[in-house]
């Protein structure tokens, strides 16, 4: 681990659950928009893909056919697709505000920043996934993964028109800065930088997002963190820019 933080109290937990559940409040009053949104989403998934084609940066129906012809590994990614997602956040989330709360406030107001601005843009401009167009097999739904959320009962509680930005690539992006934050250890940081490649790979081969889809998300969250940054500027406390916070972490209190 780093060197000791500085003594800063944690955050009341009512606090933050109360902030989780209306992030889940206003997820869902975008999600009861959904069957209003049916065509339009499809309209623009299909230009999307049109785009990355043209651009040649089209790899998700190769992946996704390549896919759905191994079962056991459809159903390992599509497993870690509906479950990698909250866990490891949550987990890296819970971890900061236990043992690093000098710096859980700028990293938790990021990841809130991102939610906030994928919601904006999932009110304003919805996107089917590729797994709706033409050609795609849904291989979440064809493995019968666990926690799945395109089918069962969970599937009316999740946003089908939700592929851009990605917010698998978004939250893996922050747990990576996290988590290259709270440790130096080899093991650790070389884990947090495979993570978002590992969801890179998921999210496209399972026919859930598109190129174009994760790089939203990756833009997504480098914003988040550079509003935070300002927020919690060096002058007003610890937390320095997402490159050098582990370098500022480091150094004695």
């Amino acid at each position: 681990m780093l060197a000791p933080a500085r003594a800063v109290p944690r955050t009341r937990w009512w606090v933050e659950a109360a902030a989780i559940v209306w992030l889940l409040w206003v997820y869902d009053a975008i999600t009861n928009l959904a069957p209003l949104r049916v065509h339009l989403a499809l309209v623009h998934g299909q230009d999307i893909l049109n785009l990355e084609q043209s651009l040649h940066i089209a790899p998700e129906r190769a992946l996704d056919t390549w896919l759905a012809g191994h079962q056991t590994l459809g159903l390992i990614l599509s497993d870690y697709y509906d479950n990698a997602h909250f866990i490891v956040t949550l987990g890296v989330l819970a971890w900061l505000w236990w043992r690093r709360p000098d710096i859980y406030r700028p990293l938790r107001t990021a990841l809130v920043l991102a939610n906030v601005i994928a919601f904006a843009v999932f009110w304003r401009f919805p996107v089917a996934p590729p797994r709706m167009l033409a050609g795609f097999t849904d291989v979440v739904a064809a493995t019968h993964a666990i926690g799945s959320w395109h089918t069962g009962s969970l599937s009316s509680h999740a946003n089908e028109f939700a592929a851009m930005p990605s917010l698998h690539i978004a939250w893996a992006v922050w747990c990576t800065v996290s988590l290259w934050a709270i440790s130096k250890r080899a093991l650790v940081r070389i884990a947090a930088v495979i993570y978002p490649f590992i969801t890179a790979f998921a999210v496209l081969a399972t026919g859930n997002h598109f190129v174009l889809d994760m790089l939203g998300g990756l833009l997504t969250i480098v914003l988040a963190l550079l509003i935070s940054r300002l927020i919690y500027r060096p002058a007003r406390g610890s937390w320095q820019a997402p490159m050098v916070l582990a370098a500022s972490a480091e150094k004695p209190g």
